[in-house]
């Protein structure tokens, strides 16, 4: 075949190859054009809902450290009566440790209902019970502590509410069902949170509950099982009172 030939053949078929996708184009550009839309509508949605996730994480975060910075604030009682001209209480301080602790579970549960699934608004819903616990209303700390271990489940702050909510219940005088909680975390051995001072807590609710043979063998299984525990010698002075 003639090289004259050859390229006229190549031509015509790079010629029906463009006529083709031509016509596959005209025929699917609709479909086409509408997928290439969808596609930059997700992407955009997308990149919308990163920034604004960003943004409200970052709005929980400042809430939360605003909240944590009432909890820390000083206490600076009110001058007494008479008092010649009494210096001004430091910015940003409370009159008593009652009135700092309502104000801090004030923004806690602020930034808790605000954002109740993000880690701040877990982490603020915590911080509440803690505070409820220090006011005692102990009954509205079992609750804010339960909500915390519905969310957040097996993780650390699942777990520290668990044994938070545990303690409100002793304070709250409910023995059993904070012994039955404290037994649950001693007998997990891969928790985030150390079993010796799980144990100790048990025994506390054992004597608080009168069940002194029990709070006696609970220390002792400090002593011996956790011998370098920063708990051993308290809980053999204690074993040793029963």
């Amino acid at each position: 075949m003639k090289r004259t030939e050859r390229h006229r053949l190549k031509k015509n078929e790079v010629a029906s190859t463009v006529a083709r996708a031509k016509e596959a184009y005209e025929t699917y550009r609709k479909p086409i054009l509408a997928g290439v839309v969808a596609l930059t509508v997700i992407v955009v949605l997308a990149v919308a809902l990163a920034a604004w996730r960003s943004q409200t994480a970052g709005q929980a975060r400042a809430m939360l450290a605003d909240a944590m910075a009432a909890e820390r604030a000083q206490v600076a009682p009110a001058p007494a009566a008479g008092t010649t001209a009494p210096a001004p209480p430091p910015a940003g301080s409370y009159p008593t440790e009652k009135a700092r602790n309502e104000a801090a579970l004030a923004k806690f549960m602020a930034v808790a209902n605000a954002y109740p699934s993000s880690d701040a608004g877990i982490a603020a819903r915590y911080h509440a019970a803690a505070m409820l616990t220090a006011l005692g209303r102990n009954t509205e700390a079992v609750k804010r502590y339960q909500e915390v271990l519905d969310r957040s489940g097996s993780s650390v702050y699942g777990q520290m509410s668990k044994l938070g909510m545990a303690d409100a219940q002793v304070a709250a005088g409910q023995y059993d069902q904070a012994i039955a909680v404290y037994k649950e975390m001693s007998a997990n051995k891969d928790g985030y949170l150390p079993v010796d001072g799980i144990l100790m807590q048990l025994a506390r609710a054992y004597g608080a509950a009168g069940k002194q043979a029990d709070a006696r063998q609970t220390f002792k299984r400090i002593v011996d099982e956790f011998p370098q525990s920063a708990y051993s010698a308290e809980a053999k002075r204690a074993m040793e009172q029963i």
